[in-house]
Formats: C-alpha cells, sequence, structure tokens
C-alpha cells in the first residue's frame, strides 16, 4: 500500500478501497472536490456517540501525514476486527465510545504538485512557474495548486493573518487567498467539520515534534491538560502559539470551543522523506490512539 519514494492521491483512493472492502465498519464519503476536480475522502471508523476528527496534508509537501494517518485507520480497523489492542487500549471498546472521521489528504492537486512537478501539460503550467519565481523545483510548495496556503483559509481573524503575512497573491506558501474559504478543499473542510460537529479535532502537520492546543483564549479549560496526555504518550511537546491565525484548528476552537489540536509529526526538512515514516509512525500510534480517547 505504500510506495518506496512517495504516498500520493491515487494511493490514498487505492488505500480506502482496500479499507472499506476488506472491513464492513469502515465507510468513505465524498466531502467534496479539489480545484482540479478530484474527490476529496473522509474514512469513518468506529460507532460510538464522540465524534473524532483527523486529517492530513493541508500543506502539499507535509504529504508523509496522509500516509501516516492511512497506516492508522488500517492499523485501526484491522485491531477492531481481531480484538488485539493498539498502544495499551482495546480498540472494539474504543471503537464503540468513539467514531474517527479521517480526510487523509485535504490538498491532493499540492500534493502531486510537488511529487510529480510541473509539466507543459498541467492545466495550470504557466502560472505555477511564475507563481514559483521561474523554478522547476515545487518540493518546497505548500499551497493548493491556485497558490493559496489552505491552513490559512479560515474565518478566524483571517485578516489580521493577511495583514501579518504581507503575501499579496499566489506562490508556494503563505498566501492566505482573495477571501476566506474561497478554495473548494477548505470549503469544504468547513461544511464537513459543521455538518458533523466534531467533539474534537487533530490536524495532522510537519515537523516539529510539537502539538499546539490553544487559540486565542477561546479552548476549552481541559485543552491544555489533554494536550499534556497527548505529549506523555508521544514524548511531543505541548506548545502555546501565539501570532497565528485562520488556521483549520484556530477556526475549530473559535466555532465550536471545543478541543483542537495541530500535531506536527516528525523532524527535519519538509517534505520528510518517507524512510523516516517507520520512525514517525512509532512514535505518533500512541498519540493518535489517546486523541480517541480525549
Amino acid at each position: 500500500m505504500y510506495p518506496v519514494q512517495t504516498f500520493g492521491y491515487l494511493d490514498v483512493v487505492e488505500g480506502t478501497r482496500q479499507l472499506v472492502g476488506s472491513y464492513p465498519f469502515v465507510s468513505a464519503y465524498v466531502i467534496g472536490n479539489s480545484v482540479m476536480g478530484r474527490p476529496l475522502l473522509a474514512l469513518r471508523c468506529g460507532s460510538g456517540p464522540r465524534q473524532i476528527h483527523m486529517n492530513g496534508s493541508f500543506h502539499a509537501n507535509e504529504w508523509i501525514t496522509s500516509a501516516l494517518l492511512m497506516r492508522f485507520q488500517a492499523d485501526l480497523a484491522a485491531a477492531y476486527c481481531s480484538g488485539d489492542p493498539i498502544a495499551g487500549q482495546q480498540v472494539q471498546h474504543l471503537c464503540r465510545e468513539v467514531t474517527l472521521w479521517t480526510v487523509p489528504m485535504v490538498n491532493p492537486d499540492g500534493v502531486e504538485l510537488v511529487q510529480r512537478g510541473n509539466s507543459p501539460s498541467h492545466p495550470w503550467c504557466r502560472q505555477l512557474y511564475e507563481w514559483n519565481g521561474g523554478s522547476d523545483d515545487f518540493s518546497g510548495w505548500k499551497a493548493n495548486i491556485r497558490g493559496v496556503d489552505l491552513n490559512d483559509q479560515f474565518p478566524a481573524f483571517w485578516d489580521e493573518e493577511r495583514r501579518r503575512r504581507g503575501v499579496s497573491g499566489p506562490g508556494p506558501r503563505d498566501y492566505p487567498g482573495p477571501s476566506p474559504l474561497s478554495e473548494p478543499e477548505a470549503y469544504a473542510m468547513a461544511s464537513f467539520t459543521e455538518a458533523i460537529r466534531f467533539d474534537a479535532v487533530l490536524a495532522l502537520h510537519t515537523q516539529g515534534r510539537e502539538i499546539y492546543w490553544n487559540y486565542r483564549d477561546f479552548e476549552p479549560a481541559e485543552a491544555e491538560q489533554l494536550a499534556k496526555r497527548l505529549g506523555q504518550a508521544s514524548n511531543y511537546k505541548p506548545i502555546k502559539l501565539a501570532g497565528s491565525d485562520a488556521g483549520y484548528k484556530d477556526w475549530f476552537i473559535q466555532q465550536f470551543r471545543r478541543p483542537g489540536f495541530t500535531v506536527e509529526a516528525g523532524y527535519g526538512e519538509n517534505p520528510l522523506p518517507i524512510s523516516k515514516f517507520d520512525q514517525i509512525y512509532v512514535e505518533l500510534q500512541p498519540l493518535l490512539v489517546e486523541a480517541l480517547r480525549l
């Protein structure tokens, strides 16, 4: 399921097909489409009343987060079926208490650009070269295919984030777009979240081995203690962050006053190589299991 060098959109599609085909308690949904028309897939596992959400690849060059979430979804489903524990937790009991909703790849167009590069046949070829400063190297690209940073797209002090970034037009990173939720990927995530109204969310990014748990004092009183639990499970460091707005986690906390976390997985320079996958996953898996217990 996991290629040697990369993990792309087609791997998410194939992994989803295998999971849904193998486990009757796993289902898949299309929550929207990317700019280029790729269906944005959500996986549902479990039957409990608490609704927990995890997502990956908001940023294109952080695509390894999609592989991590698909691996976790596969491990969770297998353990639910076999009765085996994960990270010391009985999955069958967890999945009777919790329903996990995973969106493994929020930004498939951007991921494909990072992994495959630009080409004359690409419908955005000319613009992409211009937005990338004329460079053929798209490995540092974080944005969607229209050059908008999807994690600067949410209506949580968006104007302040736009002023702070000071980026006036499309590019590889940090352009918040012409308005909040202007991009179909961000709009789909907001609509999906409004529809399910999750009890807690976890946005998986790279890198730094850190957990961001607060937003402008909108977070619930227990948020810091919950972040400490995630940190104890993984040896990641809980961080109280300031000077950042318009992210998915920020908006969720402000909108619902419920726990939201950004987890910066692994350590190094993005994009983290797939050779680090196993090392990152060993640390991350107990954190993701603990997130189901929040």
